[in-house]
């Protein structure tokens, strides 16, 4: 390639995440190579999949079309100069990319300023020096070693779903199986449970639904199946002059309209994200606003949520059936929402591979978790983990450059070994554990997973992230993916980002601010064991800034990530009601064939002095089993809890332990937000029980 193509090629822009993984060929000995070209063959192995790239604007094909896609500078690795918190380097010595070339290459500039949350400030050098970091402490064998001694372990393959498979697998993911399955089109209980979930749904969320049947009912005719359901018997269009079912606050299925009354930086968890996205869409069409793609300001806004009077619902605050329910829900809104931004996402599905059952290092979560949890019932996040991070949190917060700054490699693979074989002994010396080798511990853990951290499913979703319109579009997907994310995968996420504000919130010392420590980490969290890349160079700087940038947005939002927005739980109070009238009807019949006319149980009513502007609290694990609280304007589910606790002076539990529990009704089991006003509460489930309780999280 000329030098002149070679100038022109430098920056290119992320717009498209394919999948083209294939079983990669095992080979043999081969003769001894040169050192450079082990450590390149070694960075070559990596697969990821197939990056659809487009050309920046300082080069022949003009601007691209993606608005949070930004310049080539972005992803480029800046000319290297000391920085306040950083290492000296030297431009000789700078780690290269994974295809990078030995020749000498051209980099473009990267303005820098004193400010840390512009994208175009990252500071990528600590990304490729992470990245030789991770392929050092490797020995140059691509990790495709494991740190136990004499483990190996087979990679991590993505298996790429067959014409139809994906999605049969998204219909079956969201209990909608009975709609290709001609063996469960027969199940009267799946088929009232899919009914009560499809007349909750959105217009958009719907969309989704009916796009993917119809995509499957193509695939089904081609392969000469002999039914295939009508995607027209599942989502009957409205009559010419028939108006959608309007509910009081003016919008389908009790949601209220897209307004812009809310101010960029609120956000909005009473419409579907998709909906939201749907109106952004059409009045930026209707507007032909353009953003450039070269914007300086990309600084993160301060995100809030609009307050709910009927309180916030943060993730473990429901019944695990009623997260059944929530985990289909987010599923088709996520999907909705993307297709809004014409995003297709390609689901992948984890081949099994050949892991450990025992130890550390390499072991799958579920493993973990399984053997932590026989010491410790009710463990979440593994002890080595909890263990490397409390370490840390201990002596180690002010240390300068804590995770950019690694351990010595030949050090940290002894210490691993030293874990595996005493850890649970509890005879390993913390005491002299240095604290960038406990980093650097703490991201091998992370990357030594069989199974990447983000999951194989949703890993190219959350990689998609970027490719949104808006910020807020961004974080709203977050929120959902992280809902999605099995429950070991999400808590132990959830320690992590929390670990990393932990060391963000000591920046004055450590020097390691939100860009700092996105950067270090995003390799680690995207390139973990068994699932390695071979992209080109090009492609390699798309993916650094893409990742970094979702790094970054799951530490900074975290507070909003783990949430459950107000409109899904909508959705599930819908599901709920549908079910019940049903049950309520069925038992109806039942008594009536039956002519049961004795000992008939009276209806589930308003209590008398509820309706009397009392509710009944419960509280069966303490001495003093109920008392009766008088709702008024600014009662808060707090005010409950400390009225209770100044009654009964027997109770030994701290006040945090304790949760007021909102049980039946259209409601599973809920904890509440110490923030909920109970009179509006009530006035959204009268038939619920209130129940206080040790908290079940």
């Amino acid at each position: 390639m000329s030098r002149q193509q070679q100038q022109q090629s430098q920056g290119v822009v992320l717009t498209g995440y394919h999948s083209n993984v294939e079983l990669l060929p095992k080979t043999g000995v081969c003769a001894p190579c040169p050192a450079a070209q082990d450590s390149e063959s070694a960075l070559l192995s990596r697969r990821t999949g197939h990056y659809s790239l487009q050309q920046n604007q300082n080069t022949q094909h003009g601007p691209t079309s993606n608005t949070n896609n930004q310049t080539s500078t972005q992803g480029s690795r800046p000319s290297s100069s000391p920085k306040p918190g950083s290492s000296p380097r030297l431009s000789s010595s700078s780690p290269r990319p994974f295809n990078s070339s030995p020749r000498p290459r051209l980099r473009p500039t990267c303005q820098r300023s004193n400010s840390q949350d512009s994208l175009d400030e990252l500071e990528m050098d600590d990304y490729w020096k992470e990245v030789e970091n991770i392929t050092r402490s490797a020995g140059g064998a691509g990790r495709g070693e494991g740190v136990g001694e004499g483990e190996i372990q087979d990679e991590e393959q993505q298996k790429i779903p067959e014409e139809g498979e994906q999605e049969e697998a998204w219909l079956t993911e969201a209990g909608l199986a009975r709609l290709f399955d001609d063996s469960l089109a027969a199940d009267q209980d799946q088929e009232e449970d899919s009914a009560a979930f499809l007349s909750t749904l959105t217009r958009t969320q719907a969309a989704a639904v009916e796009r993917r049947v119809a995509s499957l009912q193509q695939t089904l005719r081609r392969r000469n199946r002999q039914h295939a359901p009508d995607v027209r018997d599942i989502f009957r269009p409205p009559e010419k002059d028939e108006e959608p079912a309007k509910h009081k606050d003016g919008s389908e299925n009790g949601q209220k309209d897209v307004t812009s009354a809310e101010t960029e930086t609120e956000l909005n968890v009473e419409v579907a994200f998709s909906e939201q996205a749907l109106s952004y869409r059409d009045n930026h069409q209707r507007s032909k606003v353009t953003s450039s793609t070269n914007s300086p300001d990309d600084k993160l806004p301060n995100f809030k949520l609009l307050r709910d009077k009927t309180g916030q619902t943060r993730i473990g605050d429901l019944s695990p059936l009623d997260m059944k329910k929530v985990h289909r829900l987010v599923l088709v809104e996520m999907t909705a929402l993307f297709d809004t931004a014409g995003i297709d996402l390609k689901a992948h599905k984890a081949v099994k591979v050949k892991t450990k059952e025992s130890g550390l290092f390499g072991v799958p979560l579920a493993t973990l978790l399984e053997q932590d949890q026989r010491r410790a019932p009710g463990t979440k996040v593994p002890f080595i983990l909890q263990r490397l991070i409390n370490h840390i949190e201990e002596e180690g917060l002010n240390t300068e450059g804590l995770l950019r700054i690694p351990g010595a490699a030949t050090r940290v693979k002894s210490l691993c070994q030293e874990l595996e074989s005493c850890f649970y002994d509890g005879v390993f010396p913390w005491q002299q554990l240095k604290q960038h080798d406990a980093a650097s511990l703490l991201k091998l853990f992370i990357r030594e997973l069989p199974h990447p951290l983000l999951t194989v499913e949703y890993l190219n979703a959350f990689i998609a992230v970027n490719k949104l319109p808006t910020k807020k579009q961004q974080l709203q997907a977050l929120n959902l993916l992280v809902l999605l994310l099995p429950e070991a995968n999400r808590d132990t996420l959830k320690a992590l980002v929390e670990f990393f504000q932990c060391v963000i919130d000591h920046q004055a010392q450590n020097k390691m601010t939100l860009n700092n420590v996105s950067v270090v980490m995003a390799p680690n969290i995207f390139m973990f064991k068994g699932f390695r890349s071979k992209v080109t160079e090009q492609q390699e700087f798309s993916m650094a800034t893409t990742t970094a940038n979702i790094v970054r947005l799951l530490i900074r939002y975290q507070n909003l990530l783990w949430t459950i927005p107000k409109f899904i739980l909508t959705q599930v109070r819908q599901q709920n009601m549908e079910s019940r009238r049903k049950q309520n009807k069925e038992r109806a019949v039942r008594k009536l064939l039956k002519k049961i006319t004795t000992d008939k149980p009276a209806e589930k009513v308003v209590p008398e002095e509820s309706s009397q502007g009392f509710i009944r609290v419960q509280a069966p694990q303490f001495s003093k089993v109920s008392m009766a609280v008088q709702l008024t304007e600014e009662l808060q589910a707090a005010d409950v809890l400390m009225r209770f606790l100044s009654q009964d002076s027997s109770v030994a539990v701290k006040r945090e332990e304790l949760c007021l529990y909102e049980i039946g009704g259209n409601i599973k089991e809920r904890c509440l937000d110490g923030e909920t006003y109970m009179k509006d509460l009530f006035q959204l489930n009268p038939t619920a029980e209130w129940v206080i309780k040790v908290a079940q999280r």
